[in-house]
């Protein structure tokens, strides 16, 4: 029987630090064109069963495109992941060749699912939510210093500054309407998730860029990736409170402003989180369970490819 091996990449702006699994052989390449091609070949005749990085706000990306282009088994994951399952096994150092053979243990004993790479246009709608996201960061921000801006000339600066943010907060607005009209499929998917009562412009568009998996899940999967399914905390006798954790947060985030607008504008939303609130549920718990039970309704209507109907409202959350 042939030996199974796994790889853990740590990636900088300078260089990949590989650590393979079983053994302890690591190996530093420069993070350019000659060391990913030198990266592939070498995992290539390595045969890995499954080769883990982090994803690290985009120095991922090249090196992920590389090897799923050499048909090699590889999987982006989250950074706090596996920075909870190197507290677990006792390893607080952190260098870039620990930080190499922690991501392959973590490869060889979660085993993370590969999921297909997003396409180049998915990944230009990624980029563009990212950056929006961003821009109104940075205008949230200088609102604030210009309430406590004094001096006349600081306060015409945050002023100027904010004229030009949102001039550019427009430009890509402006530029993700046309992404999403460039693409047939996108357009239909989100209309049909524009159609939803409370469901915005915004939640439409995160939806698309950072969650693709919708409609292809199942409504528990899919809940659990976001970030929304309660976790037990449990231990004998004693019931915990029960608590969401991990996920994607941006998605979150615009599942929070559109299931507070879901439960005053969507008659089968608003019943619902009322009916939790008449049963004693506090007002954050039933929000949360709101925003889940949103999200299993719009992964339904993106599987199904049906307008919105208040009968989505009786999928189980």
């Amino acid at each position: 029987m042939s030996q199974v091996f796994f790889v853990g990449i740590d990636i900088s702006k300078a260089t990949l630090d590989l650590a393979i699994l079983p053994g302890e052989r690591t190996l530093s390449l420069p993070n350019d064109e000659k060391g990913l091609q030198q990266l592939a070949s070498m995992l290539a005749e390595l045969a890995p069963q499954a080769v883990v990085m982090e994803a690290t706000g985009g120095f991922e990306r090249p090196v992920l495109a590389a090897l799923a282009a050499a048909g090699l088994p590889v999987v982006a994951v989250n950074p706090r992941n596996v920075r909870d399952f190197a507290k677990s096994l006792g390893v607080l150092a952190k260098t870039d060749r620990i930080d190499a053979r922690v991501l392959a243990l973590f490869a060889e004993r979660v085993r993370p699912a590969c999921r297909p790479l997003p396409d180049k246009q998915t990944r230009t709608l990624q980029d563009l939510v990212v950056r929006r996201r961003q821009m109104l960061d940075m205008f949230s921000a200088e609102q604030s210093r210009l309430t406590v801006a004094i001096n006349p000339k600081v306060h015409r600066e945050i002023t100027r500054h904010l004229d030009w943010l949102k001039k550019r907060i427009d430009r890509i607005d402006d530029d993700l309407d046309q992404a999403i009209k460039d693409s047939p499929v996108w357009q239909e998917k989100a209309d049909l998730l524009k159609g939803v009562p409370g469901v915005g412009r915004v939640t439409v568009l995160t939806l698309l860029a950072l969650l693709p998996e919708l409609g292809t899940m199942s409504h528990k999967q899919i809940a659990a990736l976001v970030g929304v399914a309660p976790f037990n905390r449990d231990s004998g006798s004693l019931r915990g409170r029960r608590h969401i954790s991990g996920g994607r947060a941006p998605i979150r985030a615009v599942l929070y402003m559109a299931s507070l607008s879901a439960i005053r504008f969507n008659p089968a939303l608003r019943a619902f989180y009322l009916r939790l609130r008449a049963s004693g549920k506090l007002a954050l718990v039933a929000l949360v369970a709101t925003m889940r039970k949103l999200l299993t309704m719009l992964n339904a209507i993106a599987r199904s490819q049906s307008p919105w109907h208040p009968t989505f409202a009786e999928i189980s959350s």
